[in-house]
C-alpha cells in the first residue's frame, strides 16, 4: 500500500512535504506553548487565509498568475506576526491582546476576499483542511528552504530563545536584544504556519504546533526531551494521518489532528498509570 506514496511524484511531493512539517511545527511549536503564545498559530493561521483568498482573487479573477496563494499567504502571515509583534509593544500591560486583533483582522480579510472571489472553491477547500493532491515540486522546496531557515536560526539563537521563553528579566538584564529575538521568533512561526498549511489546513495548523508539545509535556523529563518527543509526535501524526487520508479520501489535516488527540491522550493515560504504579510501589 505504501509503495504509491514513493511511485507517484504528487505523493512524493505531500510526503516528504509531511515530513518536513511534522519536523518544525512541533520544533518551533515547543517555544511557542512554553512562551503561553499557542493562540499565535490560530491568529496567524487566519491571516494567511486571508492572503491565500487574495491569491486566489489574483489568479482566478483578474489572470495574475505570478501572485499565486501559496506565497500571497506567506505574505500576508509575516506582515500579520509583524503586526502582532508591534501591537505587544503598543499594549504593553494587555500583550495577549494583539493576538484577538489580528486574528479578527484575518477573519475580516478572508471574508472580503472570498466574497470577491464569488464564494468558496475547490482550491480554497483544500487550504481551509489540507490536500494530498495540492502540494507541487516548487512548494516542496520553499518549505525545505524555510525548514534550513528554522534550523539555522534555532541553531544560532537557541540559548537566547531559551532564556527568554523561561525568564525574559533575565535574559533582558543579561544583554540579550529581546525586542529583534522576539521579531525574528515571531516571523519564524509565520513562516511555519504558512509552509504548513498546504499539508494540514488553515483550520487545523495550530493543532501540530501544540498537540504533539502538549503530549509531550506529560512524559518529557526536560526541555531537550519535550523538543524531542515532540518533533517525534509530530512527524507520527502527520505520516499516519496523510497515509490514513489518502486511503480513506478525506483531507488529511483531520487525520493529522485526530491522530495527535489520539497520541496526546495516550500520553495521558500513560502518564496516570505510571504516576498510579509509582504510588502503589512506594506504600509497598
Amino acid at each position: 500500500m505504501l509503495t504509491q506514496f514513493f511511485t507517484y511524484e504528487f505523493l512524493q511531493n505531500t510526503f516528504y512535504t509531511g515530513l518536513l512539517i511534522g519536523f518544525i511545527a512541533p520544533l518551533l511549536g515547543t517555544f511557542v506553548v512554553v512562551r503561553r503564545l499557542s493562540l499565535i498559530a490560530d491568529a496567524l493561521s487566519h491571516v494567511t487565509l486571508g492572503g491565500i483568498a487574495f491569491g486566489l482573487l489574483m489568479e482566478k479573477k483578474y489572470g495574475l498568475a505570478f501572485i499565486t496563494p501559496f506565497y500571497s499567504g506567506m505574505v500576508f502571515s509575516v506582515i500579520g506576526s509583524m503586526f502582532v509583534e508591534r501591537l505587544r509593544s503598543v499594549y504593553k500591560a494587555y500583550q495577549e491582546l494583539a493576538i484577538p486583533i489580528i486574528l479578527s483582522g484575518g477573519v475580516g480579510l478572508s471574508v472580503i476576499f472570498i466574497s470577491l472571489a464569488d464564494g468558496f472553491n475547490t482550491d480554497l477547500y483544500s487550504y481551509l483542511f489540507g490536500s494530498v493532491s495540492a502540494v507541487s515540486r516548487n512548494d516542496l522546496w520553499s518549505i525545505l528552504t524555510i525548514t534550513v531557515i528554522v534550523l539555522v536560526v534555532l541553531l544560532l539563537f537557541y540559548k537566547e530563545l531559551f532564556m527568554l521563553s523561561f525568564d525574559e528579566e533575565h535574559a533582558i538584564v543579561s544583554g540579550i536584544h529581546a525586542k529583534r529575538i522576539h521579531f525574528l521568533f515571531i516571523v519564524l512561526t509565520a513562516l511555519v504556519i504558512s509552509a504548513s498549511i498546504r499539508i494540514v489546513g488553515v483550520l487545523l495548523v495550530s493543532a501540530l504546533m501544540t498537540l504533539p508539545v502538549a503530549a509531550s509535556i506529560r512524559i518529557a523529563k526536560g526541555f531537550k526531551q519535550t523538543i524531542l518527543f515532540s518533533v517525534i509526535f509530530g512527524e507520527l501524526s502527520v505520516i499516519i494521518g496523510l497515509i490514513t487520508g489518502y486511503y480513506f479520501e478525506i483531507p488529511p489535516g483531520g487525520t493529522i489532528v485526530m491522530t495527535s488527540i489520539f497520541i496526546l491522550l495516550a500520553t495521558i493515560s500513560l502518564k496516570k498509570g505510571w504516576d498510579h504504579f509509582t504510588r502503589r510501589k512506594a506504600i509497598i
